[in-house]
């Protein structure tokens, strides 16, 4: 992660599954869903024929080990898996800064991970531990960022401690989502701290690698260092406008959806949300139980 081609990797995947909880997010609110991703059946209660296998827990899974991949044998013939050099007698630990990031993709590839074994192989889903393993990624990452610090200059450090406020608030809030999933305020600040962790990154690639102006930012310039944080402001507006976007884009596509299904003589019905259902009722149910003993 320490090269343009490592930023741009995590900054792309953040941004993909902030734009996949924007649509999740919208669409469930559009729907006043009380969950925002409806719990499985009961494995019992499955289909044989259906053996779900998480796209998001698989794709977690492909990202992260990517990365890990990449940190340690990128460029093609290079080996940084080495972790002591033995033959000094000091004892050094070599590649510090690969054996952080690879860390961080360590504990992401164990939040997929877990997911995929909650959905696929748990008789009962535990949504609960699918979301403490995510909480504890983004926390693993907040505090591997602060030691990503040392060694670094003002501007470095500037625009890292900017992208740790994001990271170390996603934790929090996905932390409290393992007592109280059913909040949409919190899937809302999730997906928006996201949004903003995502553009930040793609940002620090233009500070720290591309500048636009062709000029490199200037870590001894105290204007320099004042525009970090003008950048980042406008980058928490630019969140809740892609956010509010997204909303938008849902939103005319539901009430479309909608008037189509009522005018071609089918009853819309939108996606249970209540205790309407037995069926979900039963599952839901079944769920909370199952997650209140986790």
């Amino acid at each position: 992660m320490g090269t343009l081609e490592g930023h741009l990797l995590a900054g792309v995947c953040l941004l993909f599954f902030s734009f996949y909880y924007s649509v999740l997010v919208s669409l469930a609110l559009l729907r006043g869903q009380r969950f925002l991703k409806l719990p499985l059946p009961p494995k019992e209660k499955r289909d044989h024929s259906w053996k779900p296998v998480p796209v998001e827990g698989v794709v977690k899974v492909v990202v992260s080990l990517t990365g890990i991949l990449s940190e340690f044998f990128f460029p093609p013939g290079v080996n940084r898996m080495k972790l002591v050099n033995w033959e000094d007698p000091r004892r050094p630990f070599l590649f510090s800064e690969n054996w952080h990031h690879s860390t961080m993709y360590g504990f992401f590839m164990l939040s997929g991970v877990v997911d995929i074994v909650s959905q696929s192989c748990l008789a009962r889903q535990s949504m609960k531990l699918e979301r403490a393993a995510e909480a504890l990624a983004f926390c693993i990452m907040a505090l591997l960022l602060m030691a990503h610090l040392e060694n670094k200059s003002a501007l470095e450090i500037r625009v890292h401690i900017l992208f740790m406020v994001p990271i170390f608030l996603v934790s929090l809030v996905l932390a409290m989502e393992v007592w109280v999933p059913d909040q949409p305020q919190l899937w809302v600040l999730k997906t928006w701290l996201v949004l903003v962790s995502s553009t930040w990154m793609l940002q620090l690639c233009l500070v720290m690698y591309v500048p636009p102006s062709g000029q490199s930012w200037r870590s001894e310039n105290h204007e320099d260092l004042t525009f970090l944080a003008i950048f980042f402001c406008w980058h928490l507006g630019l969140g809740a406008a892609i956010l509010a976007t997204v909303y938008g884009i849902c939103s005319l596509w539901h009430h479309h959806c909608s008037s189509w299904t009522e005018t071609s003589g089918a009853k819309y019905q939108p996606c249970p949300t209540g205790y309407s259902s037995d069926e979900l009722e039963k599952l839901r149910a079944g769920a909370d139980q199952q997650d209140g003993g986790v």
